[in-house]
């Protein structure tokens, strides 16, 4: 049994549910809850009562989580004090919009807390990045996670959900999708990439005809077209800044596609100490940023 594990019932009991831990520790509620069964086959004993419209936890929970808790903390405290140096070598991805968002503060944290840990950072689309760690080109990389979940021959931590937006004109004052679509061109995200295929199928449920005027495989150059009232278009804007160098309005979309980025690593690799420590930084470096 993994001490994850443990770790995941503790945030269970102190959110009060398997949703609020999901959101505490980045999973996803079926992955808590996956993991409180597989607890309860290894113990033995039913820890949850799940007859109700919500799952409630027993007092077994509670004296599984109290004999386990000085446990954990002193296999954390552990984990990190002082004499435990990281060091060593990371090759990591990140998409090139995503740079400016992870790559300042994750290297800021990095001199600070592992100064003996090296980072070389390389730039590409997802299916790249992704397949480069596959390859064992790089050790890890931070990507747009598959809709499908992705290889399972990987490792995919998920750091933050993006919801995509709907970019128009600056100075577009209509709010209607429908009358958007009608009115404006399609400036398309390239539709080998995962967000692009989202935003694609989202035009198509609402208007199986429209067709797209032009497909570009960088956000920056989708929302410069924008702004100088070349068309519409749905794109993740997680690049700070952007829409203030190139001005549009940003709409809300109903039900909008919700892109998942995630670290991938491999397998075998999960545990590997300098990728541990990655790891635990990234989530740092995700943090605050609103889902």
């Amino acid at each position: 049994m993994k001490i994850e594990t443990f770790l995941t019932l503790q945030s269970v009991l102190k959110t009060g549910s398997l949703a609020a831990a999901a959101k505490e520790l980045h999973l996803t509620p079926s992955a808590v809850s996956m993991q409180m069964k597989q607890l309860e086959t290894y113990i033995g004993h039913q820890l949850f009562d799940r007859s109700g419209l919500s799952v409630k936890a027993l007092q077994s929970a509670y004296e599984l989580s109290d004999s386990m808790a000085e446990v954990l903390a002193r296999l954390e405290a552990f984990r990190y004090q002082k004499t435990i140096v990281v060091e060593g070598h990371i090759r990591m991805g990140v998409i090139e919009s995503l740079q400016p968002v992870v790559l300042p503060g994750l290297m800021r944290a990095m001199q600070v807390r592992y100064p003996a840990l090296k980072l070389q950072s390389h730039r590409g689309k997802s299916f790249e990045l992704t397949n480069a760690v596959k390859a064992g080109e790089l050790d890890a990389a931070v990507v747009a996670q598959p809709e499908d979940g992705g290889s399972s021959r990987l490792h995919w931590h998920p750091l933050m959900q993006q919801e995509l937006a709907l970019i128009v004109p600056p100075r577009e004052k209509e709010r209607s999708f429908t009358a958007l679509l009608k009115r404006y061109d399609w400036i398309r995200y390239d539709r080998a990439t995962v967000s692009g295929r989202m935003a694609a199928r989202y035009v198509k449920q609402r208007m199986r005809q429209k067709q797209s005027t032009m497909e570009l495989d960088v956000v920056r150059a989708i929302v410069a077209m924008v702004s100088a009232g070349l068309g519409f278009s749905i794109v993740q804007l997680s690049e700070p800044g952007i829409c203030m160098v190139y001005p549009v309005n940003v709409l809300p979309l109903r039900d909008a596609p919700v892109l998942q980025f995630s670290l991938v690593t491999r397998k075998d690799e999960t545990e590997s100490r300098p990728l541990l420590a990655l790891r635990e930084l990234l989530m740092q470096t995700f943090a605050p940023i609103p889902s």
